[in-house]
């Protein structure tokens, strides 16, 4: 008889490449996240100091930090029949999580050339793929059993995201949602309903305020956002921390002196790692933001999005971060 999971994820998986090289030029650029660009000459043979292969994707990494807490985990994704979905399949099964993926013959499986500057920031070459093929009939939703869902980009495919929450609502299993770009360009009205049966959910701050087309103080943000969300709303700061609300208490924790490496991943790595602890510590919010920060200043440290994720018990060479209630 199939044994109920704890937590199945839902999203992305990736085969990823990251470059590490020294002839990338900075440059200020308005229209950069960061407000840099990394350039190279046009023509010219730069030589990469170092290369890493990995596997990435929100669904695959977030499924790696429940496995390794301990929790019996599932993951929900879209390879296509190649090599590079194969490498995923065998480091999830290696990581001791169930797969329920399809495979399909007509397009390669997602993949992606991450090029790092020596300062840790890297610009991402994403071709999506299978990733962007999810088909609602194709899951075997029957299959499906488990305590908690964890809902990542599905490549903006409204079907698939509505077919997801209707399954998961009517059978009052628990969510957390961590969308991506394209998941929240379907606009506040349309994402409003799923968003009121969220349990836990988790947006930056910069795509809170796209979504909520207002400009603020993270307090303003996270208060407007909080009361769309049927539960825990994280808003993450990037370098300046965290703020979390349960309805009761807004809590704020910043970010340890931690080295970094590269920072892909880090995202995945807090908010699996927050809802994680959530699960295992019943709902104790301090320990949940303690846990979620740890994680991700251990996948900064490493390169991909998964090398760095912790184990059970294990949180880290570095201090705890002080988290207040405010």
């Amino acid at each position: 008889m199939f044994k109920m999971l704890d937590v199945i994820t839902i999203g992305s998986a990736t085969r990823d490449v990251f470059l590490k090289a020294e002839g990338f030029e900075l440059r200020k650029h308005a229209d950069s996240p960061t407000g840099v660009e990394q350039c190279f000459p046009l023509g010219a043979k730069i030589e990469a100091k170092e290369v890493v292969f990995t596997t990435g994707g929100g669904g695959t990494n977030a499924a790696v930090t429940f496995a390794r807490q301990g929790l019996k985990t599932g993951c929900v994704g879209v390879i296509g029949s190649d090599f590079n979905g194969r490498e995923i399949m065998r480091e999830l099964k290696n990581e001791k999580v169930k797969t329920f993926f399809t495979t399909h013959k007509d397009d390669f499986t997602a993949y992606s050339v991450i090029l790092v500057h020596p300062n840790a920031e890297r610009t991402i070459l994403s071709y999506k793929g299978e990733g962007q093929h999810f088909n609602p009939d194709e899951i075997k939703w029957k299959k499906l059993k488990t305590k908690w869902f964890f809902f990542d980009s599905m490549g903006g495919n409204w079907s698939m995201l509505e077919r997801a929450f209707d399954y998961v609502t009517a059978r009052n299993f628990k969510i957390a949602f961590n969308p991506g770009g394209k998941e929240l360009g379907h606009g506040l009205e349309k994402l409003r309903p799923l968003l009121g049966q969220t349990d836990i959910f988790s947006v930056n701050k910069e795509e809170a305020e796209g979504l909520l087309n207002i400009k603020g103080s993270a307090k303003e943000v996270l208060a407007e956002l909080d009361k769309l969300i049927k539960g825990i709303t994280v808003l993450t700061l990037g370098p300046e921390g965290v703020l979390v609300s349960d309805k009761k208490n807004v809590y704020r924790a910043g970010t340890p002196d931690s080295p970094k490496v590269e920072r892909t991943g880090a995202g995945d790595a807090f908010v699996s790692g927050f809802t994680s602890q959530y699960i295992t510590s019943g709902g104790d919010i301090t320990k949940s933001i303690q846990f979620a920060t740890a994680n991700a200043s251990s996948v900064v440290a490493q390169y991909g999005p998964k090398a760095g994720i912790l184990k059970k018990d294990d949180w880290g060479p570095w201090p705890l971060v002080e988290v207040e209630i405010f």
